[in-house]
């Protein structure tokens, strides 16, 4: 298992796992055969985030990429100091400490930033992942209620947060 930047050329791997997530989870933000496919839009938003000095890390074994953590740092001079987060990791790969290794590496490219705060938002009953983020200092600092539909009912999120 290799954790490294993405680089241009994994647009179409990376289309793919994010496209493998919608239909394998429900824990992430699009349905399946919602999100654009696209290559060339993936490609464009690979390079927007070189260029914006944020973050994209890709996990994976072989030819396959099977997870992915994203920071986009905060644009404007009042939250020049913050980047939002974004974890997806395909099932079958949960649980394999690539969560912590991503959060280790992402608190590495923080520091290097002069990132001081972290912050995301994760579904309440998704247990592991909530796990994972509070044994990595996250807390909650509140709930987003009603923040989305998954098959036809509310779901509330947690918004997290960590002071680096």
């Amino acid at each position: 298992m290799t954790i490294r930047k993405i680089q241009k050329k994994d647009a179409t791997y990376f289309l793919d796992m994010l496209l493998r997530l919608d239909r394998e989870t429900k824990n992430m933000m699009f349905e399946p055969d919602e999100r654009p496919k696209d290559v060339k839009k993936v490609e464009d938003m690979i390079v927007q985030y070189q260029q914006t000095h944020s973050l994209i890390l890709i996990a994976n074994t072989d030819n396959d990429i099977v997870g992915f953590l994203s920071a986009e740092k905060g644009c404007y001079n009042r939250i020049k100091h913050t980047a939002y987060i974004v974890v997806g990791i395909l099932p079958e790969y949960q649980g394999k400490s690539i969560g912590t290794n991503f959060l280790n590496k992402l608190e590495e490219w923080a520091r290097q930033s002069k990132i001081t705060r972290l912050e995301l938002t994760v579904r309440i009953d998704n247990k592991g992942a909530v796990h994972l983020y509070k044994k990595n200092g996250f807390v909650i600092e509140g709930v987003k209620r009603k923040s989305m539909i998954v098959d036809g009912k509310y779901v509330d999120e947690y918004y997290m947060a960590r002071i680096l």
